[in-house]
């Protein structure tokens, strides 16, 4: 019957002490002020689980795309890329970031 207990309050333990640890690890939204501002520009948004950050798709991402496409010898749209190209397209980003 100990035994039974032991098992339970250990697993009751685990779980109270994995709760908040997860509850840090998922993604939250960025800005959602920014968010809210940006959806009558019809423009998407993609995670990149690589960065774990978000990118708005606009003429900005749009152009910096298409030096991408030049330098990769790339001709499909972004969304026709799969997962690995699209991490591919997102670490090269993150390492060409815009002139500004």
């Amino acid at each position: 019957m100990h035994r039974g207990y032991r098992y339970l309050s250990s697993l009751i333990l685990t779980a109270t002490l994995a709760a908040p640890v997860a509850m840090m690890a998922a993604a939250s939204p960025q800005d959602k002020k920014d968010q809210e501002n940006r959806q009558g520009e019809n423009n998407k948004r993609y995670y990149d689980k690589g960065h774990k950050d978000y990118h708005n798709w606009d003429s900005n991402e749009d152009q910096a795309y298409q030096r991408y496409q030049t330098e990769h010898h790339e001709k499909r749209a972004f969304v026709q890329l799969n997962t690995r190209q699209q991490t591919v397209y997102w670490n090269w980003r993150h390492s060409n970031p815009d002139n500004k």
